[in-house]
């Protein structure tokens, strides 16, 4: 009779930025969250990966020492990509909408029909938005590049004031690439 082999546990870590205390939830080799502190829904979100995946612990991962390494970079204005593995579990239809978020340059935004077109389903503006705030990787899955139709900024779990700053950093780093 063979033994379960269990899977590791994931990885609590707190990363400081400019913008506040983030954390991330990863595993060796993986992103699985990275949100800041006080969003409302992270409670619902550390739930949600715990009931998936088991226990999460607090420490540190190869994966979390280099993301906290390129967002210092990305914070200091030498870096507009990632390279971090990012595992999120979401429907088809959300998984494209995350996918579409990757696609938007640095220093640009994108309406909710914008994104609704470029996948192909431009009646889905509602769902686009819900798909968009269930995003649980900040900055690496840019949504807060994603903007009301008029040009206004709208829908961040992170606060406005950190879109704001985040959309007028990526501004001058594309700047700079």
């Amino acid at each position: 009779m063979g033994s379960l082999i269990q899977a590791p546990p994931l990885v609590f870590t707190r990363i400081d930025t400019p913008l506040g205390d983030m954390v991330a939830v990863t595993d060796e080799v993986a992103l699985h969250l990275f949100e800041f502190h006080d969003r409302t829904a992270l409670p619902t979100e550390m739930r949600r990966i715990e009931s998936r995946c088991g226990a999460v612990v607090e420490g540190t991962t190869a994966a979390s020492d280099a993301l906290r390494h390129e967002l210092a970079e990305y914070f200091a204005g030498t870096r507009v990509t990632f390279g971090a593995r990012i595992v999120q579990r979401g429907s088809p239809f959300t998984s494209q909408v995350w996918n579409a978020l990757v696609e938007i340059p640095c220093g640009e935004t994108r309406s909710y029909s914008q994104i609704a077109e470029r996948i192909g389903r431009p009646s889905a503006v509602r769902a686009v938005a819900r798909a968009n705030g269930a995003n649980q990787v900040a900055i690496l899955v840019p949504c807060h590049r994603v903007i009301g139709a008029d040009g206004t900024l709208v829908g961040y779990g992170g606060k406005l004031w950190r879109k704001k700053w985040l959309l007028d950093h990526e501004q001058r780093l594309s700047k700079l690439f």
